[in-house]
């Protein structure tokens, strides 16, 4: 009886594994310098496939990818200039007004200080007092000549120059936020390369997206270009459902502040805060808090209980985003767990900086695709999803009757 040898097993060299451990030491060391770089690359993948059925529907009218690229960079372009210009107009009248104020406040910060040096300097004499005449005292009953009492001249008042000056400690921390404002300026200037590179990326990728697609399955074996199509077809397919989404959220926070703030400040001022916000939106957590900042800013400028109303106003808006547009529209296009969004932009903004929030949520769901692809249909063929969830219940000492 002939039993058929088993395939021999093919083994790397050690040589090899030294060059992959190079190679990954390499990439770890000089991630700082390449994190940019990556950033915009990913970036420019998602937006190209997001706007790619756009693409690809006006392609067919016009008989070309050139003419409707060109119409959405135009288009985006115009939106980009209405919002800067929307945010900073009202910065700089905010900011120039603070700097007219700006000793005023410094004077009303001063006088509460100054009278609690001046009263701390009182209790430690009045202290001194106290325990001088504890210890003439106690030295009396133990039958003791009497000491002289020496006679405590009062303490000078403290220097404002003085090291443990309370005035001197927040002159200090305000120099030092002062000083700061070059790294700012650095960071900012960083971010805007990025986004340049990115727009120019997507415009010149979605004129022409095959060569690129291309090349990343020239990077992977061709016994495996049928998964890896499988993986570029299901990204290719969420994407799209991402920024819809996206996109959905935004037009509808825009309105909602469009509206609030219509009365409070009038059709112009709000249309602008409207369209801040509508931009802003896209940027998940973060978005919101910054977009109520011009909003505040126009608020200090107008005085009385405006500021109070449009704080109120933006915190009625967080709280129907939180608990009925994001369950709603978020949730049930994306499927993705809030927590597992939560971790994602923790791990992105502490890899590619604060943009990169931008891509938090699309890569959970890039992640689970190739978890799918890669390792469930090789290590898990026979495992649903309602045996996963039925796995968790009994983790969880739970029932079907405990589903509210």
């Amino acid at each position: 009886m002939s039993h058929n040898p088993k395939p021999e097993v093919k083994r790397h060299s050690i040589s090899f594994y030294v060059i992959l451990a190079s190679v990954l030491f390499i990439f770890i060391q000089t991630f700082s310098m390449l994190s940019p770089i990556i950033l915009s690359f990913l970036l420019i993948l998602l937006i190209s496939l997001a706007v790619n059925p756009l693409i690809s529907r006006m392609r067919s009218f016009t008989g070309g990818r050139k003419l409707p690229t060109g119409l959405v960079a135009i288009i985006l372009v115009l939106v980009i200039v209405f919002t800067g210009w929307a945010f900073f107009v009202p910065l700089k009248t905010s900011v120039s007004m603070f700097s007219k104020q700006l000793p005023v406040y410094w004077e009303r910060i001063q006088k509460p200080l100054i009278k609690m040096e001046q009263q701390a300097v009182l209790t430690e004499e009045k202290l001194q007092e106290e325990v001088t005449k504890e210890i003439a005292l106690t030295t009396t009953d133990a039958n003791k000549p009497k000491p002289v009492l020496r006679i405590i001249e009062p303490a000078p008042p403290k220097s404002t120059k003085e090291p443990g000056s309370i005035r001197s400690s927040l002159s200090d921390m305000l120099n030092g936020v002062a000083s700061s404002f070059s790294a700012v300026a650095f960071n900012a200037a960083q971010i805007l390369i990025v986004l340049v590179t990115v727009f120019f990326g997507v415009t010149l990728m979605l004129m022409n997206p095959r060569p690129i697609i291309g090349a990343i399955f020239s990077l992977v074996p061709e016994g495996s270009h049928n998964q890896m199509l499988t993986i570029v077809q299901r990204i290719g397919q969420f994407v799209p459902q991402w920024a819809l989404a996206t996109l959905l959220g935004m037009v509808t926070i825009g309105l909602l502040v469009f509206l609030l703030m219509w009365p409070i400040f009038g059709f112009m001022d709000a249309m602008v805060l409207g369209l801040v916000a509508f931009v802003l939106e896209g940027v998940p957590y973060i978005g919101p808090i910054l977009s109520s900042v011009p909003a505040v800013l126009l608020a200090v400028g107008k005085g009385g209980m405006t500021p109070l109303w449009v704080v109120l106003a933006y915190v009625a808006i967080q709280a129907l985003e939180n608990n009925v547009l994001i369950p709603l529209i978020m949730a049930r296009s994306m499927k993705l767990h809030p927590v597992a969004v939560l971790f994602s932009m923790l791990l992105c903004v502490a890899a590619f900086g604060v943009l990169g929030v931008l891509v938090a949520a699309p890569m959970v769901a890039i992640v689970n695709i190739l978890h799918d692809e890669l390792y469930r249909k090789r290590f898990l063929p026979t495992i649903t999803d309602a045996d996963l969830d039925c796995l968790a219940r009994k983790a969880l000492h739970e029932k079907l009757s405990d589903d509210k």
